[in-house]
């Protein structure tokens, strides 16, 4: 198993991380599954049965996330494979140690810092890197001002800001690593049955609904992520809706405010 290449996938206890975690293992990998509940992430473990480890990391405040991208890096000294998926759908307005919209925090600022704090893993390992992105980040506004402590939250809206703010630094990533060999890229995998968003009330009726109706099982929109982490392109900083790229909307490339959004996720994050 040392012989194998190994693959990180955050959020992978359960939904789309699992699968993700299923098909890289169905596919040579040794992946090590990023989980911030134990019980969870070593029944998932259990499962995967063998060539999967757990990493227990925390991806809510800033102070968990370096934690996390220290026992990462403690228990892979080269990943070929990093596919940010952990994500939050949040139903209500809660801000973490760090006075941040929790969101904000797991699905902007975590998987920025972990490319910072494991950027010296990535650059040895020559990584793929993979953002599990969602479609309605189109519906999403990028405001560097009210957004990260959720002035502006909204129970649909705020998930599409947050995953808009993520998306518009990936074009960034891919630019600072050119040349690195590690490449990035983004994918929505269309809508799936999982648990993510799921709430009380009226709306959550109508989300869960939506979901049954149109939505795919987890294997099935893991299939995207798995395809573009397998691909080793020359270079990234693209957006695939599913397997067919697409040119990011307007409202994502905007790089006045992308470099305006990467300048704030340093500074809450103290990366140099």
């Amino acid at each position: 198993m040392g012989d194998r290449a190994t693959a990180v996938v955050t959020g992978a206890n359960r939904g789309i991380g699992y699968a993700v975690a299923e098909g890289l293992l169905q596919h040579g990998y040794e992946v090590v599954l990023v989980s911030r509940d134990r019980e969870r992430g070593e029944a998932a473990r259990a499962a995967l049965g063998a060539g999967a480890r757990l990493v227990v990391g925390d991806l809510s405040s800033v102070r968990a996330v370096r934690a996390t991208a220290e026992a990462i890096a403690e228990a892979c000294p080269r990943v070929g494979v990093l596919v940010h998926n952990a994500g939050l759908w949040p139903s209500r307005r809660v801000l973490n140690e760090d006075g941040l919209e929790q969101s904000f925090v797991t699905n902007h600022l975590a998987p920025f810092l972990l490319n910072h704090a494991l950027e010296p893993v990535l650059k040895a390992s020559g990584t793929r890197v993979v953002q599990v992105s969602a479609g309605l980040y189109v519906k999403g506004r990028a405001d560097a001002e009210r957004t990260p402590e959720g002035l502006d939250f909204h129970p649909v809206r705020t998930y599409c800001d947050t995953k808009l703010c993520n998306l518009m630094t990936v074009p960034l990533f891919s630019d600072r690593w050119k040349g690195s060999g590690v490449t990035i890229d983004a994918v929505h995998p269309g809508v799936i049955r999982t648990g993510l968003g799921d709430r009380r009330g009226t709306a959550g009726a109508l989300l869960k609904g939506a979901k049954r109706l149109i939505g795919k099982r987890p294997a099935a929109g893991a299939a995207p992520v798995v395809a573009l982490a397998l691909a080793r392109p020359e270079s990234g900083g693209r957006y695939f809706h599913l397997e067919k790229e697409q040119r990011l909307a307007p409202v994502a490339a905007d790089a006045e405010n992308a470099r305006r959004l990467w300048e704030q996720a340093a500074k809450l994050t103290d990366v140099a």
